[in-house]
């Protein structure tokens, strides 16, 4: 089996602009003759590889630690995209991630799990509502992308919108340029932030 590591370093990540850089203060220091070494951080929840849930764009909608694990844990499908994403691309990529798991389905009999419920796209991919829309309509449990958000960066709260209420859980700024497009499992599962509208994670992919 091999493992991706689809995360960004916290300290080094790509932000999204206005939001925050993460900061990162050692509070105490064997060297100086301390107990232990000891780290203080402050970050935005949407440093950095994280996932959003609903409550970020809707104010009635679920908070992170509200969010059903299933979402962030099982089968998923990587697909290449670049530059706008739109319906007619989202119904491609959705079509590949099924007959790609019914052949898996066929070869192991594993019923268990959909990989076309999460999908994940490499590349310089932007989200139109368009191509959200599909995705809603498909009612995947998550998408995730290489951007720091889903959707256009000058205008993200359409699409933010389209998939979030369909409680999508969005997984950002995640890297695949050493995964090749298939059928994987994914573990993106957050920091438990009661209340949040998202959290870092360490999303991994696992061969199958």
């Amino acid at each position: 089996m091999k493992i991706y590591d689809i995360s960004q370093e916290v300290f080094s990540c790509a932000v999204f602009p206005g939001d925050p850089q993460p900061e990162r203060e050692q509070r105490m220091n064997i060297k100086d003759g301390e107990i232990c070494n000891l780290t203080y951080l402050k970050m935005c929840a949407h440093n950095g590889t994280h996932v959003d849930a609903p409550y970020h764009f809707i104010d009635e909608g679920k908070t992170i630690d509200q969010v059903d694990m299933n979402k962030f844990v099982g089968l998923c499908y990587v697909a290449a995209h670049d530059g706008y994403l739109t319906a007619e691309d989202a119904e491609r990529i959705m079509d590949k991630a099924k007959l790609a798991d019914q052949a898996r389905i066929t070869d192991t009999g594993d019923m268990s799990d959909n990989a076309f419920m999460r999908i994940l796209v490499k590349g310089n991919a932007v989200v139109t509502e368009e191509a959200a829309k599909v995705f809603a309509k498909e009612g995947i449990f998550l998408f995730g992308n290489e951007s720091q958000t889903v959707g256009p960066e000058d205008a993200p709260m359409a699409v933010h919108l389209v998939m979030l209420g369909a409680e999508i859980v969005l997984l950002e700024g995640i890297r695949l340029s050493e995964v090749p497009e298939g059928i994987y499992l994914l573990n993106a599962a957050p920091i438990n932030l009661g209340g949040s509208d998202g959290a870092p994670c360490r999303a991994i992919l696992m061969s199958i």
